[in-house]
């Protein structure tokens, strides 16, 4: 026992450590520094009030926000069900939860259910077919899923095993495709180096039952949401660009992912600059990095993505979607906090604030993880450092 309190102790103390020399070195503020402390362990803040909302949230015009659910602890990522609850992950916590949908109309969630719990750092989900798919840190499981009763029906399957959960960037995410076929992202172990797991920072697919691996994409560091444009089907993921560069380089990234692409980490980054610490790629005469398609701002690590359907929505969101920005935890000033909107135009990709406020002046209530457009045509975002889903809703005018 003694043994394994002292390895505990050593860990905790190496995971401090830099950040802590960071804030001690003028590197990092005080508030960055509160904000990797919730990176590495999701520990969260206050809750946010109505009166906060009210005071501090931006949203464009004709647009209002209010809190759905106030009480929900390190929450992240979002799926609702056909019958207009809202899935909830939450891998700090090792469950997923059941929002009951607003059936009284005083746009607050009527109640929660747990559906699983005693999971391994759960992030991804996704429904499809009567199915609940999971990813854990190193599986993904599934398990039948009966949406008029909120209940679960047999057993949670295993269904891809062997996966390493090791590093930095332990997350995986899932989406099924409009092809039939099961997505996984899964992120790097470190900051910049060459991976022992050609499995990570990567996206990869599976048949829906966990068969039939096929690589799809390389080179994608940390790459937490990821969806498809309507319009076009291809198909968009975030990425978030590496550290210990500078406030200000390199970008984070929106990558449009096309098969056996190579997305440039660790050899690349921002428009395919080579990087200062890792030398010339050994693969260079077999693969070209691609360049993003849109560059976020240096560390404002953007997680959750959605194309959302238009309808009831201002022209300009007619080829769009949302990107959740968590926030900056490396820089000497915050940076991101706040929901973007991005406009696909005949000129490129525009980004403008969609749900701002989050950070005013260092003072950090909120982090954005991932965004929903719910049955009733509002913008659901979830918050992990308040425990908070917001709701944003289209008023007009």
């Amino acid at each position: 026992m003694k043994k394994l309190l002292l390895g505990l102790a050593i860990i905790i103390v190496l995971i401090l450590m830099v950040p802590v020399g960071m804030l001690a070195g003028g590197v990092i503020s005080m508030s960055s520094f509160t904000m990797a402390w919730n990176t590495i362990t999701g520990t969260g803040g206050d809750a946010v009030s109505d009166t906060q909302i009210k005071n501090r949230y931006l949203t464009p015009a004709g647009f209002s926000v209010s809190l759905f659910e106030a009480d929900i602890p390190k929450a992240r990522m979002l799926r609702f069900t056909s019958t207009g609850d809202l899935l909830v992950s939450r891998p700090k916590s090792g469950d997923v939860v059941l929002l009951h949908k607003d059936a009284d109309g005083d746009n607050v969630a009527d109640g929660r259910t747990t559906l699983l719990s005693n999971l391994n750092l759960p992030l991804g989900i996704d429904l499809h077919d009567g199915w609940l798919y999971i990813a854990e840190q190193e599986q993904v499981g599934r398990v039948a899923y009966d949406a008029e009763t909120r209940t679960l029906v047999g057993e949670y399957q295993p269904i891809v095993t062997g996966l390493t959960g090791d590093g930095n960037h332990w997350q995986k995410v899932l989406r099924v495709g409009p092809d039939e076929r099961l997505y996984l992202t899964q992120g790097s172990t470190c900051n910049v180096c060459v991976e022992e797991d050609q499995m990570r920072a990567t996206m990869m697919r599976f048949s829906l039952d966990g068969s039939d691996p096929e690589m799809v994409a390389t080179g994608l560091r940390n790459s937490v949401g990821f969806d498809w444009a309507p319009w076009s089907g291809e198909l968009y993921a975030t990425d978030n660009g590496r550290d210990l560069l500078g406030d200000d380089y390199p970008p984070c990234e929106l990558n449009r992912i096309e098969d056996n692409g190579f997305y440039g980490w660790p050899y690349y980054h921002a428009d395919n600059q080579p990087d200062p610490d890792m030398g010339s790629d050994p693969f260079s005469s077999e693969r070209l990095p691609l360049a993003p398609a849109h560059s976020f701002r240096a560390h404002n690590a953007p997680l959750g993505i959605r194309f959302i359907d238009p309808t009831g929505l201002p022209d300009e969101f007619v080829r769009s979607a949302l990107v959740a920005l968590h926030g900056s935890w490396n820089r000497s000033e915050p940076d991101g906090y706040k929901v973007v909107s991005l406009h696909w135009t005949d000129s490129g990709i525009e980004e403008r604030p969609f749900l701002d406020g989050f950070n005013v002046d260092g003072d950090i209530i909120g982090r954005p993880v991932d965004v929903e457009r719910g049955p009733d045509g509002a913008i659901y975002v979830s918050d992990d450092y308040a425990g908070a889903i917001y709701r944003v809703a289209y008023t007009g005018g």
